[in-house]
Order: C-alpha cells, then structure tokens, then sequence
C-alpha cells in the first residue's frame, strides 16, 4: 500500500468513524432494545448494520451514476459535502445531535409501549438514519466519486465496511459498555469527535471552491 492509498484508506475510515458516532449511537441503541431480552438485542444490532450496510455500499456504487445524471460536477458536490458535515459537527459539539436521538427513541418507544412484544427497531431509526444517516450516505458517495482506480474504491469500501463491522461490536456489547463510559464520557468524546469532523468538513469546503474556479 503506497503513502496515498494508506491516506485515502485513514480519512476515509476516521470520517466515517466520527459520521457514525457508535459509541453516541450505542446509549440510545441500549435504550430502545432494553425491552427485550439478549437474543432480541443480538437481532438488533446484527439487523441494523446489515440494513445500514446495504444502504451505504448502494449509495456508495451508484453515487458516480447519480451525480452525473443529475449534471453535479465533483467539486459541487465537494463543498455542498463539506458544509453539511461542518453543520453536522456542530450539532455533535453543542450535544444536539444527541438530544434528536434521544428524543427519536423517546417516541419510537411511547408509541410501542403497548405492544406485547419488543417492536423491531433495526431499520428505523436504528439503520436509518442513526447508522446511514445523510452525512454517511453523502460522503460514501462522495469518496467512491473521488476514487480514479479500483483499489482506491476498495479502500474506501474497506473503511466503510470496518467502521460498520465496529458499529456491530459496539451494539453487541452496549450495555456494559454505557455503563462503563457513563453519559459525561460519551458526550465529551462525540464534542472531540464533533470538532474533528469540522475541521474536515471545512477542508472539503476549500478544496471544492478551488476546484469549482480552478485555484
């Protein structure tokens, strides 16, 4: 692996890693799985990256095709990337983005709380759009569009699939793993992991302007 690919392969797995934010995501996926018992959970979390999986690598092999038949230059779409993850990491470092999961599992469980058995929350809003959110979908695409050779694309595909396979782990052990870290804890790492994902997105930002009036 050259010193390019080794670069393409560590953005792409770390801005992935902050986009997903499992370890945000796993208090509230303890949460909503908390009626159940183990093997429920198991299902869970095993369903929701799968689901996840599938959205995020379709949106990864057709971004190119969707991008050029909607006539959105690379660069475009680059510095439209960059600012909706620079308003994504500002709502990772002001805690909002967790208040809207919180109270998005708040009300998938108000709703199903009547329910005899525990409701299936793998797809919504566990897979979609806690795990393949837009900000995840968007960069997928947006990484695949910017890789020129397979191995490049494989790279990227490799970092998708990593972060998503650690997504699985994390939910497998949620519970102790909250109990461990504690909400202070959580919330002080998605706040670093906000900041790095702004400095990233205004990155994207400058490159897409320069590239769009050929700086």
């Amino acid at each position: 692996m050259s010193a390019d690919q080794l670069s393409l392969f560590t953005a792409a797995f770390v801005t992935f890693f902050v986009l997903i934010d499992a370890l945000g995501v796993a208090p509230v996926f303890a949460t909503l799985t908390a009626q159940g018992d183990a093997a429920y959970r198991r299902k869970m979390a095993v369903k929701s990256t799968f689901v996840a999986t599938l959205i995020m690598f379709a949106f990864a092999f057709g971004g190119a095709w969707l991008l050029g038949a909607m006539h959105i230059s690379i660069d475009a779409f680059r510095a439209a990337g960059g600012v909706l993850l620079f308003l994504i990491a500002l709502d990772m470092v002001f805690e909002k983005r967790t208040e809207r999961r919180e109270t998005r599992a708040e009300e998938v469980l108000e709703e199903h709380k009547n329910d005899p058995e525990p409701e299936d929350v793998s797809v919504f809003p566990i897979g979609i759009p806690m795990i393949a959110g837009p900000g995840s979908i968007a960069t997928a695409m947006f990484y695949m569009s910017e890789a020129t050779v397979w191995v490049e694309k494989a790279l990227v595909l490799a970092a998708i699939g990593l972060n998503l396979a650690l997504t699985l782990v994390i939910f497998l052990v949620a519970g102790p793993l909250v109990r461990l870290l504690g909400a202070s804890v959580a919330g002080a790492l998605t706040r670093i992991l906000g900041v790095v994902l702004a400095a990233l997105s205004v990155q994207l930002l400058i490159d897409g302007i320069k590239g769009a009036f050929g700086l």
